[in-house]
This record gives structure tokens, sequence and C-alpha cells, in this order.
């Protein structure tokens, strides 16, 4: 294994940090480009994300039941 250094971009989502600021922000505008482009809506207006600034994710939100997780499986979500 070799330290390449600090990941800029791992999986398809781009990693940006300002230390200065103590900011870490996750972005997948380019799979979000390839999306529209795939269902022409490429030149749409954009909007705002539906999530309140500021908010703080947790490990009490993730599902504790095996009923919990596989309702949340049920959840469709976007395939290539």
């Amino acid at each position: 294994m070799k330290d390449m250094g600090e990941a800029s971009y791992i999986l398809g989502i781009k990693i940006y940090r300002d230390r200065s600021r103590r900011l870490l922000g996750l972005t997948q505008s380019s799979y979000i480009e390839k999306v529209l482009k795939r269902f022409k809506m490429e030149h749409s207006k954009r909007g705002l994300l539906p999530m309140r600034h500021g908010i703080k994710l947790s490990e009490k939100q993730s599902p504790k039941t095996d009923e919990e997780l596989k309702k949340m499986s049920n959840i469709p979500m976007l395939q290539p």
C-alpha cells in the first residue's frame, strides 16, 4: 500500500476541503451532469438542495432493525 497524499476524488465523489474554515465537502456534480444529459435535461433550471444548511447527520439516524433496513433498501435510486 502506498500513501498517495490527500484524496481529492474517490468512487466518483469529489472531495473538497477548506482547512482554514474547518469545512469538508463532497459533491457528485459530474454524475449529476451525466444523469441530466441522459434524460436530456442538461439545460434545465437548477434548484437548491432540499436540505437545511448545517444539518448534522448521526449514527442514530441509521436503520437499527432488519425491518428498518429492508424498508430503507426499498427506496428507489437512479441506476446507471
